[in-house]
């Protein structure tokens, strides 16, 4: 008689494209073991989605410890809770180095940490994309015995959770008749601005989408402030929200626009699983075979964005029934 795992450790730090990827997952793990109690093991830009998240009972945001007393700390807490099996998403030499603090008798651990007990042993896992990865770590693991393996059979991310505890809301109000909106997402690592596409080509398609009768809104992070006004100068009732909406409130917007445009960045991830049309602009730094959002999702690829132009843009835009073609 199988052994009852009652008590549950999943280990997601970082980053929240990945983060977002690994919700389905999470979900996952949540079927498989419905009366269990599972934790969360996270970093503090998570907590608050993951604490409204149906799949956890509990979240922990020190995952990433600094120094020997918050790294004793998390090891003598993790070894108090017994945990009956661990499911390490993160797959790190950080998550790694917590499943070896805890020799010589780690919980049963599901990853690719030397000595695991439920090792994911496919050699090929890092060629493979983060939702087929995941699921074949969770048929290793026992709990997914026809896990979708297969290039591009694996669901996305189940955001309904989060649309389902939201009223309405609209981003841009003004006219009695509310128009569709359009979310740009122009920001992205600071550190790879390659994997940008430039804010005037963001102008020049709002400026466009924005005459066909569609309202423009930008979100990112504050530190992008200054692209939402770039872009404003294109379209000047562009809405700016960047800085001001928390992950939910993303999901929420996405689920609700008309199309999504946005570089390879994490509220890209979370917009496209709330279901939105979206034109992913990926750089030669992702790999979208890898790690690009599923659902409704176009993918562009140029070595360095700032030589794509703005007409394949557009038609991948005008791909999607909710944007007009263009009058002949």
């Amino acid at each position: 008689m199988a052994r009852e795992i009652k008590k549950i450790l999943v280990i997601k730090l970082s980053a929240l494209g990945d983060f977002v990827l690994a919700l389905a997952a999470m979900k996952k793990i949540r079927e498989a073991h419905p009366k269990a109690r599972i934790t969360l093991l996270t970093t503090p830009p998570f907590e608050e989605l993951s604490r409204s998240c149906p799949y956890f009972n509990e979240v922990e945001t020190d995952g990433r410890p600094e120094g020997f007393s918050a790294w004793m700390a998390l090891r003598g807490r993790i070894k108090r809770a017994r945990y009956d099996r661990v499911y390490d998403l993160q797959t790190s030499a950080q998550s790694a180095r917590i499943f070896h603090m805890l020799r010589p008798f780690p919980p049963e651990w599901s990853g690719i940490a030397a000595g695991c007990a439920l090792p994911h042993r496919n050699h090929g896992r890092n060629d493979m994309h983060t939702l087929e990865r995941h699921a074949d770590q969770l048929k290793y693991a026992g709990i997914w015995p026809n896990a979708p393996v297969e290039p591009g059979s694996a669901p996305p991310p189940d955001l309904s959770w989060i649309l389902r505890k939201a009223p309405p809301e609209r981003p841009v109000a003004g006219a009695i008749q509310p128009r569709p909106y359009v979310i740009f997402i122009p920001g992205g690592s600071a550190h790879r601005l390659e994997k940008r596409w430039p804010g005037e080509s963001f102008g020049e398609l709002g400026k466009i989408l924005y005459d066909r009768g569609f309202d423009i809104v930008v979100v990112g992070g504050p530190q992008e402030s200054a692209l939402a006004r770039l872009i404003q100068r294109y379209v000047g009732k562009a809405r700016d929200l960047t800085g001001r909406t928390d992950f939910a409130r993303v999901a929420l917007l996405g689920a609700r626009a008309a199309l999504v445009v946005g570089n390879d960045t994490g509220p890209l991830h979370m917009l496209a699983a709330a279901g939105a049309p979206t034109v992913a602009l990926f750089s030669a730094a992702s790999e979208p075979a890898q790690c690009a959002p599923r659902g409704h999702v176009t993918i562009l690829q140029c070595p360095d964005l700032k030589d794509l132009a703005l007409e394949p843009v557009f038609r991948a835009a005008q791909a999607y029934p909710s944007v007009p073609k263009a009058q002949k």
